[in-house]
């Protein structure tokens, strides 16, 4: 049964990307070799697994496009100097203190959540702005990637707002079609809230801890300009103009349901005030290009890569042999159903896509081994989780890498992937396990 589960393309592919990342060859040629592995070992050809990973790239084309527009929309604001004056309100609020400013960060995060909805759409306006304050205070910026990476996934699996109740009622959905009816979806929240601690201790230690001292980073260019701006610090109207905008942009991102509506009218709205002048456009989106043109190419190649997964009917494949493996036992059942989560979603990089495919194998699973409706919903909530945080193609990783690494001082995978991974899935892992034995 071992040799079922190692030589399935699941578990060979994300081994495969696992090793190039961290041997630092470019996450773009990981990805595209991956899918390729993937593809082979499931049957596929070379040319059919390429066409199957290029027509999936479509899934993500408007988070690609989306990613675009907010590196330019935060050059045309890092150009207006009103992030200069946010800088500096910053500064005399955490007075030189690293860790008030790393758990403000991950309090801020938290918000785009559950509070305001807006997912990662703030770090490429933010935290651009900010890495010359960073650089001053000599804050290890491991520090900040897994204060963001907190923010971004502790609230959703934790509370059933925002992003929290479209991930509880998927999972709430599954649950009931495949034979373990769950009528209220905010419920589950009795059963994934130690999941949230998990994390949670996970923060501490990553802050307090292992990311604590000091580390020194040149002040380099910042997309095309540096972080102090190109205009005065003074509160101007191109200033109110520049918070309006913000605003708008936000606003319709909520109204609209696309962040990219959102970005595009609130960049149109700088043009027409002159908050972004008509010289300053092409250095506005040839800045954008530079911070985030890679991570929206990356995004584009990790739908595909996906794609290809469920094409080759791996995951399915990976989980059956799962079953087989675990026999009766509630705690091998558990610890293997965690473990195919973190691989499955290591791969396709989106907790949310996750849990469809393992649900309709876990319920029936978690039936037959005992298991209450709880502790099904919390396994199914942390295998989902498990590897979000971590994954080299998850917007989880990719977001604080494309704030922090806007001056090219930030590595994707040692700096965000690696440190994510280390203090979030292991307390994840853990949790999972405990919620499995306490619900």
């Amino acid at each position: 049964m071992f040799s079922l589960l190692t030589t399935n393309p699941v578990v060979i592919s994300v081994t495969v990307m696992i090793v190039l990342c961290l041997f630092n060859l470019n996450i773009v040629l990981a990805l595209l070799i991956a899918a390729l592995v993937a593809g082979v070992t499931g049957g596929m050809t070379l040319a059919g697994t390429m066409g199957t990973l290029i027509n999936g790239m479509g899934g993500n084309s408007e988070t690609a496009l989306s990613y675009f527009l907010l590196g330019t929309f935060a050059v045309a604001i890092s150009k207006t100097g009103l992030a200069t004056v946010a800088c500096d309100k910053i500064a005399k609020v955490v007075k030189g203190r690293g860790l008030v400013l790393a758990f403000g960060v991950a309090f801020l995060s938290c918000l785009s959540q559950n509070l305001i909805p807006i997912h990662i759409a703030f770090i490429p306006i933010l935290i651009p702005p900010l890495l010359g304050l960073f650089n001053e205070m000599k804050v290890d910026r491991r520090q900040i990637a897994c204060a963001l990476a907190f923010g971004l996934k502790a609230p959703y699996v934790s509370f059933p707002v925002g992003f929290g109740l479209i991930f509880f009622g998927i999972i709430a959905r599954e649950m009931t079609n495949n034979g373990m009816a769950i009528s209220d979806a905010r419920s589950i929240m009795n059963y994934t809230w130690v999941l949230g601690v998990g994390m949670l201790v996970g923060l501490f230690l990553a802050l307090l801890l292992a990311y604590s001292k000091p580390r020194e980073y040149k002040n380099l260019a910042v997309g095309g300009s540096n972080h102090h701006g190109e205009r005065g610090t003074e509160f101007t109207k191109v200033h109110v103009f520049t918070f309006l905008a913000i605003i708008i942009a936000f606003g319709l991102q909520l109204y609209t349901g696309s962040l990219a509506i959102g970005i595009l009218t609130a960049l149109v709205l700088m043009i027409l005030t002159g908050a972004l002048k008509w010289k300053e456009i092409d250095g506005a989106f040839a800045g954008g290009i530079e911070i985030m043109g890679l991570i929206a190419f990356i995004m584009l190649i990790a739908a595909g890569y996906g794609t290809v997964l469920r094409e080759t009917k791996s995951v399915e494949q990976l989980v059956s042999s799962v079953v087989d493996l675990i026999g009766g036992n509630k705690v091998w059942g558990a610890f293997l159903m965690l473990a195919v989560g973190l691989l499955v979603t290591m791969g396709i990089g989106t907790s949310f896509g996750t849990i469809p495919i393992i649900a309709a194998i876990y319920c029936p699973l978690a039936l037959q081994l005992g298991f209450s409706i709880g502790a099904t919903a919390c396994l199914i909530a942390a295998a989902a989780a498990l590897g979000d945080a971590g994954s080299p193609a998850s917007d989880t990783t990719l977001g604080p890498t494309s704030g922090l690494n806007a001056d090219g001082q930030h590595n994707h995978i040692w700096d965000t992937c690696v440190p994510t991974f280390l203090f979030y899935n292991i307390p994840l892992f853990i949790a999972g396990m405990v919620g499995a034995y306490i619900f």
